[in-house]
């Protein structure tokens, strides 16, 4: 199954994020992200064992990745924070943009360390190391084509929008199943954060 780390938004954050994508709307070639399954991806795993134990040698079992998970929750050290939600941008810049996403401000050094820590565990167990510097981020489109690159461009360098504030007290191993609507996400197993 193909799965990920992360910490989900809450739903109160979908229509603020909606607003923004709809400014964005006229900009062509964007795919846009349903703004009510938000989150922030602290380690993308890739295909790991379907169930249990199992694994056929190339990904690691889903029991592992799990266990792997108790420990880097465990490792982080961290107690239950708050994030901001604020300003937004691209990946990888503004003259080639692949990825619009809103930013993190307050909160950032405690996601950097789950990352961290969920980093250490799970490339020990032999998924592969992040290709990219670690930036926390909700993803809002994905640019499939510049046709509507000028409008982004235009967009990203003039507003500064604030989203809000969201607490974090868990982290999830989440399974994402692509289907032609684009992905759905289940929670498999989740993580809590220090004492709640």
């Amino acid at each position: 199954m193909r799965a990920f780390f992360a910490v989900d938004l809450p739903n109160a954050l979908a229509d603020p994020l909606a607003a923004i994508q709809a400014d964005l709307d006229d900009a062509a070639g964007l795919r846009f992200t349903d703004t009510t399954q938000a989150h922030v991806t602290l380690k993308f795993l890739g295909e790991i064992g379907e169930s249990g134990s199992e694994s056929d040698g190339t990904r690691p079992a889903l029991d592992d990745v799990i266990a792997a998970g108790e420990r880097a929750v465990a490792d982080a050290d961290r107690d239950p924070f708050k994030c901001e939600l604020t300003g937004f941008g691209v990946f990888p810049d503004l003259e080639y943009i692949s990825v619009v996403w809103a930013g993190i401000s307050d909160g950032t050094a405690a996601l950097t360390a789950l990352h961290e820590a969920l980093e250490r565990e799970t490339t020990a167990l032999g998924v592969d190391p992040a290709e990219h510097a670690f930036t926390p981020h909700v993803t809002l489109a994905r640019m499939d084509d510049a046709r509507g690159k000028d409008l982004v461009q235009r967009i990203v360098r003039e507003r500064d929008p604030e989203f809000g504030r969201f607490g974090v007290d868990e982290v999830e191993l989440v399974r994402s199943t692509l289907t032609p609507d684009g992905p759905e996400y289940e929670t498999v197993e989740t993580f809590p954060l220090g004492s709640v």
